[in-house]
């Protein structure tokens, strides 16, 4: 096989699949680390996150403009994940879940795609439909 890949006839699968492993390893992470710290916070002061968040808002300190800051990237998270899938009604309805769940929500997400796209990250981003049109 060495000699096929110095001809460049077989790609060298460990230079495309680590990153994606340590990818994976990196979302499996995050998303035990969000589950966790979520379970203890919703544990101890409940699930309203509502009147905290929008209440830093409103009183115009550093922690609002975290929550402000993060909403945008709640907001373009949703977005992304509309259309990536063409704004179909999948992806409207996953949207609503991407900006309610935040980085829950997106790790899960990334780890079901990046599978499903054998990962190959341009199919990840752009969605199946968009590297791989269907023909007429």
């Amino acid at each position: 096989m060495a000699a096929f890949t110095a001809l460049g006839a077989v790609p060298n699968i460990i230079e495309w699949e680590a990153p994606m492993i340590a990818f994976r390893f990196l979302l499996a992470a995050l998303l035990a680390m969000i589950a966790g710290y979520t379970a203890i916070v919703v544990a101890d002061h409940g699930i309203n996150l509502a009147p905290d968040f929008l209440g830093d808002i409103a009183a115009f300190g550093w922690p609002g403009q975290f929550n402000i800051d993060f909403a945008s990237f709640l907001t373009l998270s949703a977005l992304w994940v509309a259309w990536r899938h063409q704004f179909s009604a999948a992806g409207l309805c996953l949207a609503v879940p991407a900006f309610f769940g935040g980085g829950l929500f997106l790790t899960i997400y990334l780890l079901i795609i990046s599978f499903a796209a054998n990962g190959d990250v341009k199919t990840m981003l752009l969605g199946p439909d968009r590297v791989d049109p269907p023909t007429a």
